[in-house]
């Protein structure tokens, strides 16, 4: 792990009374009822539609809650082509994972520049090949990985991924990604001896946090990276303060707003001229969705209620077994009673919820409608038994 981020989670005290911590601003979602019409007009298969103004609504209330921090879409939160222009057209740069989505940015006309490969280890090949298409900047948590990026491309802008702690988000991503205290020393040390431009700083606070506090910590141990950086004749100036920020489903959540306070006022130990990004992905398509699909039948199976979808964890409805709650809502109006509910493949892996509270009285037919679901669930869906991917469904209303 880092330098001591726990000490510092100690003995800073959050800048908001604990009652303000939470949202008490409105969040958009998709109208409901649209939904239903359009189920009821046509339903060939599942379907994800998504509202486009929501999404230039999220965009906006972004930058205006932290004007200096420029939002690059993570991509693989929705990677649907109409998404991604409206983003375009909001001004929002991109954080990709792979070559088939800078592939896909760059035949959208998205200038290779303003693209950041954050995947935090890469192919030579696919370096080679970002590098051959004008990507600068490349991010790296190890030694290996700096060596690989500067043997490729000798004068990559590089950023490092520190860890840092994910106390309070609903899905820790801290482990797998992220250099400790000693990684970063070796790191800075190395790129120094090899000439390699290390330029910025990155961290990931955890998905769905729902602890402010977080990105302080992350960002005062960027600032102490970058002067160890300086120290070492490196030239910061960059900080990437990832992504994270929430949505809401079923539990309540800090406003963007109340996030950018402690954004904006920790950005005060930052020179002007360092360039200062996020990598938001749910935070802007997710609350601009909803995700339909349909009860293929119901079943009792030693005293239990199961409903069976024509879509589960391998038609996108994945996250649930994650531990994702999302606000479900049917046709129905009977009594709730506890289902057990599963996806139509044949493997045994596919429960997408157990013990759910759900009308009594549903059947074959219903429809079933998941709540600001317009990330992750597409992306995630595949053809898995020779089930269809679901439908996307893009529209703009007039809000």
């Amino acid at each position: 792990m880092g330098a001591r981020p726990t000490s510092i989670a100690r003995n800073k005290q959050p800048t908001h009374p604990q009652e303000q911590l939470f949202d008490t601003h409105p969040e958009v979602s998709l109208d409901f009822d649209a939904v239903r019409q359009a189920a009821r007009k046509k339903y060939a298969r599942p379907f994800l539609i998504l509202d486009t103004a929501i999404v230039r609504e999220k965009a906006r209330r972004f930058h205006a809650a932290m004007p200096r921090v420029r939002p690059h879409y993570a991509v693989k939160a929705n990677p649907d082509p109409r998404v991604l222009k409206v983003l375009i057209e909001e001004g929002a740069g991109f954080e990709i994972a792979s070559i088939a989505e800078l592939d896909l940015l760059l035949s959208l006309g998205v200038p290779a520049a303003e693209v950041f490969y954050s995947n935090p280890v890469k192919s030579r090949d696919s370096i080679a090949y970002a590098a051959a298409k004008g990507v600068e900047w490349f991010v790296l948590d190890s030694v290996d990985e700096l060596r690989r990026v500067h043997g490729v491309k000798s004068d990559a802008k590089l950023y490092l991924r520190v860890a840092t702690p994910n106390i309070g988000s609903d899905w820790p991503l801290s482990g797998k990604f992220g250099a400790g205290a000693a990684e970063t020393r070796e790191i800075i040390a190395t790129a120094a001896k090899l000439g390699a431009d290390l330029a910025g700083v990155t961290f990931h606070v955890g998905s769905q946090c729902r602890n402010p506090e977080n990105w302080r910590v992350g960002m005062e141990k960027a600032r102490a990276v970058f002067d160890a950086m300086a120290k070492a004749g490196l030239k910061p100036r960059l900080l990437d303060i990832g992504g994270g920020f929430p949505v809401r489903h079923v539990r309540p959540i800090p406003s963007i707003e109340v996030i950018g306070n402690v954004v904006n006022e920790v950005l005060k130990a930052f020179p002007l001229e360092v360039q200062v990004i996020a990598e938001p992905g749910r935070y802007l398509v997710s609350d601009a969705g909803y995700f339909v699909c349909r009860v293929l039948g119901t079943a009792a199976r030693a005293s239990k209620r199961w409903l069976h979808l024509d879509a589960g964890l391998f038609g996108g409805i994945i996250e649930t077994t994650e531990g994702l709650k999302y606000r479900i809502r049917t046709d129905r109006s009977g009594p709730d009673v506890t289902w057990n509910v599963a996806g139509p493949t044949c493997d045994s892996v596919d429960v997408i919820l157990r013990d759910e509270p759900l009308p009594s009285d549903l059947q074959e037919g219903d429809f079933f409608y998941l709540r600001n679901a317009g990330a992750y669930t597409t992306a995630y869906a595949s053809e898995f038994n020779g089930f269809p991917l679901p439908e996307v469904r893009i529209f703009e209303s007039k809000r």
